[in-house]
C-alpha cells in the first residue's frame, strides 16, 4: 500500500513538473488547450491568437505539456485562381423588343458566371440566361439579372448563375424600355474547384464621415491580421447603385496614408416586370493588417445610402502539428525580433488535407509568466531627442484619456499656423520630442463661412461675394454652394488678394469651375475645387453675369481634411504640442518602434487645451532683444563709430581761405 502511494506521488510530481515547465522569456504571450488524443492535429487559431501575433505568424510557437517545442505547419486555405477566358463563338440579334445572344463558351469544366462586354456608355438591361449541351434545347438559369453601366463609372456586366457544364450560353436583354445597345464579346468564368471555409466576423462602424459625394465608414474588425473575405452592406434603400472602395492604414514617408486594397459595385435596381435583383457584397481576398478598414462609398450626386450594419467574413488560419500524446499544449506570440521558425515537416504536407480540424477550445490569451521585456537596443531609445524650442511661436497642452495609442486631431489654430507640409509639429514631454506618427486621412471637415455680397463699382454686372474664415492659410481643399436661381450657366472664379513684400496688392487665384443649373437638374449643389493653398483669411468666389440676373447663392461651405497625429501616452503625462516654426524641418523618428503597435491598436481620441503662445525669438520676429542682442547691438554701434573716426581721418583737410 505504501508503495503504490509513493507510485502516485511520483506520478503526480512529474505531471506537477511537467505542467509547470517554462516557458521561453522572450514572448509576451500565452495561450493553451488540450489535445484528447495523439496523432496528427489540425486547429483553427482564434482571432486573438491573429491579433497578437506577427502578420505571417512569424512569432507563433508550439509547447507541449513537457515544454519541448513542436513543430507546425501553417495552412492558409484560399480560393484558386479561376479560369476566366474569352468565349470561343459569340453572336447577337435584334429582335423587335429584345436582343439575341448566343454564347459557344469553349469551356470543357463547370463555369458559374459571365461578363459582357459592350462600348457603350449609359445604359441598364434586364438579362435572361438559358443553357445548352447542343445549342438546340434550352433550360432556364436566371432571369431578371440587371447590365448596367453609368456615367459616373460604375458598372455591373457580370452575370452569375448555378455551376453547370454548359457548352452553349443564350442570353436574352431586354430591350423595351430603352433603345437597344451593341455587344462587342463575352468572358466566361470557370466555377471554384473546391469550397473555400470562412467563418464570420463581428464588425462595428466606429466612425462615419459624409464629405460632398462620398460616404466615409471606419470599420472595426476587433483583430488585426485577418484574411477578410467578402463584406456585406446592410442597407434598406430600395433603389440604388453606387462605386465602393476598400482601404487600409499604410506607412508611407514616415506618415499614414489610405492605401486601397479592393473595389467594386453595390447596387439594388428592379427592371419593369421583374423583381429587384443586385448584390450589396464585396470581394476582398485580402489581409488587413490593422483593426480597421476604410468603406469609401462614392455616392456621387444621390444622398448618402442608410447602412443599418456592415458584415464580413474571413477566411481562417489552420495549425497543423503531430501530437506525440494527448494533454495540454500551449501557443506563444509577441516576439518581435525572433526569426521565422524553420521546421522539417516536408512529409507532414501530403497529409494536411486528411487531417480533421480539432474542436478545442483555446484559452484567453494571458501574460506569460516567464516573460522578459528584451533590452533596448544600443542607441535606440523610445522618446526622442531633446529639442531646443526657441524658433517655436505656438504650443497646446495635450491631454490623454486612457493609457495605450493616442489619436489627435489637429484643430484649426493647428492648421492655420502650422507649415502647411507640417514638418513642424512637434510633440514634447519633460523636455523630449515623443515620436508621432501622422496620419492624414479622407474625412472632410466642414467650416460655414461669414458671406458678404461685394461691388465692383468697375463692373456693375459681375455678383462678387466675400467669404471671411475664422482663420488664415487654413488647407481648405473645396468649396461647395447652392443656388436658388432655376436656370442659368455662369463661369465661377475663387481667388484672394495678397500683398508682397513692396505693399502692392495682387489677385492670387484658386481656382475656377462652370456650373450649369437646369430645373430638370437632379443635383443643385455646385462643387469647386481649391486647387492652391490659402495664405489669408479672405476668399472671393465671382462669377460674370453678362445681361443675365444674378444668380442667388446660399449653403456655402468650404471642406478641408482631417489630419490625425498617433502617439503613445499615459494620461498622467505632461505632454505640449508645439508648432510654428517655418525653419523646422520634418523629424526623423524609428518609426519601427511604434508603427505597428499604432497601426492595430485601439486608438483613443486625446484633446488639445487652449492655444499658448512661446517666447519668441527677437532673431526671426523682430522683437526686443535680450542680453545677447545687446551685446550685439552694442558691438555693432562701436564697429559703425570706429569706421566713422577712420574715414574722418582719411578725408583731405579743407585749406583756410588766403586773407
Amino acid at each position: 500500500m505504501n508503495r503504490f502511494s509513493n507510485y502516485q506521488l511520483l506520478v503526480l510530481a512529474l505531471a506537477a513538473s511537467a505542467s509547470a515547465a517554462v516557458l521561453p522569456a522572450d514572448w509576451q504571450n500565452e495561450q493553451h488547450f488540450d489535445v484528447p488524443a495523439p496523432g496528427l492535429t489540425k486547429l483553427s487559431l482564434p482571432i486573438e491568437t491573429l491579433d497578437k501575433a506577427r502578420p505571417a505568424l512569424e512569432d507563433l510557437r508550439l509547447y507541449d505539456a513537457t515544454g519541448s517545442e513542436v513543430p507546425f505547419l501553417i495552412e492558409h486555405p484560399l480560393p484558386a485562381n479561376k479560369i476566366t477566358q474569352t468565349a470561343k463563338s459569340f453572336q447577337f440579334s435584334l429582335n423587335p423588343t429584345t436582343t439575341i445572344i448566343i454564347v459557344e463558351t469553349g469551356l470543357p469544366q463547370p463555369m458559374d458566371a459571365l461578363t459582357l462586354e459592350t462600348p457603350a456608355s449609359s445604359f441598364i438591361k434586364s438579362v435572361q440566361i438559358e443553357g445548352s449541351a447542343d445549342g438546340k434545347v434550352w433550360q432556364a438559369l436566371t432571369q431578371g439579372q440587371s447590365i448596367f453601366r453609368q456615367r459616373g463609372g460604375a458598372s455591373q456586366l457580370r452575370l452569375a448563375f448555378g455551376a453547370g457544364l454548359w457548352p452553349w450560353l443564350r442570353l436574352t436583354v431586354d430591350d423595351r424600355r430603352a433603345e437597344p445597345i451593341p455587344f462587342s464579346g463575352a468572358r466566361v468564368h470557370a466555377a471554384a474547384v473546391e469550397v473555400v471555409p470562412s467563418e464570420a466576423v463581428t464588425v462595428s462602424i466606429s466612425e462615419r464621415h459624409e464629405s460632398p459625394g462620398e460616404t466615409r465608414l471606419t470599420l472595426n474588425l476587433g483583430a488585426a491580421n485577418l484574411h477578410i473575405a467578402t463584406l456585406q452592406i446592410e442597407t434598406a434603400e430600395p433603389l440604388f447603385t453606387r462605386e465602393v472602395t476598400l482601404a487600409v492604414s499604410q506607412i508611407a514617408e514616415d506618415s499614414i496614408r489610405e492605401q486601397p486594397v479592393g473595389q467594386g459595385t453595390i447596387y439594388r435596381l428592379a427592371s419593369e416586370g421583374q423583381p429587384p435583383s443586385g448584390t450589396t457584397t464585396l470581394t476582398l481576398e485580402n489581409q488587413v493588417r490593422s483593426r480597421e478598414l476604410l468603406l469609401l462609398i462614392k455616392n456621387m450626386d444621390s444622398p448618402p445610402l442608410p447602412i443599418a450594419a456592415v458584415r464580413a467574413e474571413r477566411r481562417p488560419v489552420y495549425l497543423v502539428f503531430f501530437a506525440r500524446q494527448a494533454g495540454a499544449y500551449r501557443l506563444l506570440t509577441g516576439n518581435n525580433r525572433c526569426p521565422v521558425p524553420r521546421y522539417d515537416l516536408a512529409a507532414m504536407g501530403a497529409n494536411l488535407k486528411t487531417a480533421v480540424v480539432l474542436p478545442a477550445r483555446v484559452s484567453a490569451v494571458s501574460g506569460n509568466p516567464s516573460y522578459r521585456p528584451p533590452d533596448v537596443l544600443p542607441g535606440v531609445q523610445e522618446e526622442g531627442a531633446a529639442l531646443d524650442v526657441s524658433l517655436w511661436r505656438f504650443r497646446k497642452a495635450v491631454k490623454a484619456a486612457r493609457p495605450g495609442t493616442q489619436q489627435l486631431e489637429l484643430d484649426l489654430d493647428v492648421l492655420s499656423r502650422a507649415e502647411s507640409a507640417f514638418q513642424d509639429l512637434r510633440l514634447m514631454r519633460a523636455g523630449k520630442q515623443l515620436p508621432y506618427i501622422l496620419d492624414r486621412t479622407s474625412i472632410s471637415r466642414a467650416l460655414v463661412p461669414v458671406v458678404t455680397a461685394v461691388k465692383d463699382a468697375k463692373d456693375p454686372k459681375l455678383s462678387r461675394w466675400g467669404l471671411k474664415l475664422s482663420r488664415p492659410a487654413l488647407p481648405i481643399t473645396r468649396l461647395t454652394c447652392r443656388a436658388r436661381t432655376p436656370l442659368f450657366q455662369r463661369n465661377l472664379a475663387l481667388w484672394e488678394e495678397i500683398t508682397d513684400e513692396r505693399g502692392q496688392k495682387f489677385r492670387r487665384s484658386l481656382g475656377q469651375a462652370l456650373w450649369i443649373q437646369t430645373p430638370g437638374s437632379t443635383n443643385k449643389e455646385f462643387s469647386l475645387l481649391v486647387d492652391a493653398p490659402l495664405q489669408t483669411d479672405t476668399l472671393f468666389l465671382e462669377t460674370p453675369n453678362g445681361d443675365n440676373s444674378p444668380i442667388m447663392l446660399e449653403n456655402l461651405q468650404v471642406f478641408y481634411p482631417a489630419t490625425r497625429v498617433l502617439f503613445k501616452a499615459k494620461p498622467e503625462d505632461e505632454i505640449f504640442l508645439l508648432y510654428g516654426n517655418s525653419r523646422a524641418t520634418a523629424p526623423r523618428y524609428d518609426l519601427s518602434l511604434v508603427a505597428s503597435e499604432l497601426l492595430t491598436a485601439d486608438k483613443t481620441p486625446a484633446s488639445l487645451a487652449p492655444e499658448e503662445p512661446l517666447k519668441k525669438s527677437w532673431r526671426s520676429e523682430g522683437q526686443t532683444p535680450g542680453k545677447g542682442g545687446l551685446l550685439l547691438w552694442g558691438s555693432l554701434a562701436l564697429v559703425v563709430v570706429v569706421l566713422l573716426v577712420l574715414i574722418s581721418r582719411l578725408l583731405p583737410k579743407s585749406s583756410n581761405p588766403s586773407s
